[in-house]
């Protein structure tokens, strides 16, 4: 039996990571270069690509696209049979199918990540796609563990906006972290106009940086690819458990004690 005190025991652990989430590692600023260096040093594949991406995103934000998830699959780890059923089931339980989760979704990454840096820039633009794409799969499926639909528009807002924090620097992150919190208090007004997600692609861009580019050296690719896409990925996974995991919480404890 979940009680207030437990609840807000882990809403305090996820306050914390909020307020860890100061400064950028080296590998992210070395990443964060002026854009007309990076312009001159990204492969214009590359670049190619994340222009597709751009569109891809904008149509994953209004319809869903190609990223939709298995929520039965989902369901049936949970032990239930619908969604609406989620909510019920005790934080512990969600916390673990979510770790499972992340565990198979960092290791696929990682994979992925070596596969692809065998090739150099070549495969270094079918990388690109495939990390996008399994980032937002995984933020969508970490969505269902909690208790939300994906489908939602609102929900897909959600999910890209934890993209976007994961990419953003402290300024960034703040930012976002205000938009998330009155989100859990007005939940239509502040997402009612889509804004910000061709700044997630840019961030996302920026990201790859000098990174990516150490992977379209071939073969020493394979190292970079791996180890960027492992740390990709536990970032945004990490992400998407905190800031799903905090509305779970808060809702949970309203049902405890309205004035929450």
């Amino acid at each position: 039996m979940e009680t207030r005190q437990m609840l807000k025991q882990e809403l305090e652990s996820i306050t914390d990571w909020e307020h860890s989430q100061k400064d950028l590692w080296f590998w992210e600023k070395l990443g964060r270069l002026p854009f007309q260096v990076l312009d001159k040093l990204t492969p214009k594949v590359v670049h190619r690509k994340l222009g597709q991406l751009l569109d891809e995103l904008g149509s994953y934000i209004q319809s869903g696209g190609k990223y939709l998830v298995n929520k039965e699959k989902l369901l049936n780890k949970l032990g239930v049979s619908s969604l609406a059923q989620v909510p019920h089931l005790p934080l512990e339980k969600m916390d673990r199918v979510c770790d499972e989760l992340i565990e198979a979704r960092v290791t696929f990454a990682q994979l992925q990540g070596a596969a692809t840096g065998v090739g150099g820039a070549l495969t270094l633009a079918v990388d690109i796609p495939t990390l996008l794409g399994l980032a937002l799969k995984t933020l969508q499926e970490i969505a269902i563990v909690y208790g939300y639909d994906p489908k939602e528009k609102e929900e897909r807002v959600f999910v890209v906006k934890c993209l976007q924090f994961a990419a953003a620097d402290i300024v960034g992150k703040k930012a976002i972290l205000d938009e998330l919190s009155s989100f859990s208090n007005e939940r239509g007004r502040v997402f009612s106009e889509l804004q910000g997600w061709r700044e997630v692609m840019m961030t996302f861009r920026d990201q790859y940086g000098w990174k990516k580019l150490f992977q379209a050296v071939p073969i020493i690719g394979v190292i970079f690819g791996s180890l960027f896409n492992k740390s990709f990925m536990e970032d945004i996974a990490e992400t998407g458990k905190m800031l799903y995991r905090k509305r779970r919480i808060i809702e949970k404890l309203k049902q405890l004690e309205p004035d929450v």
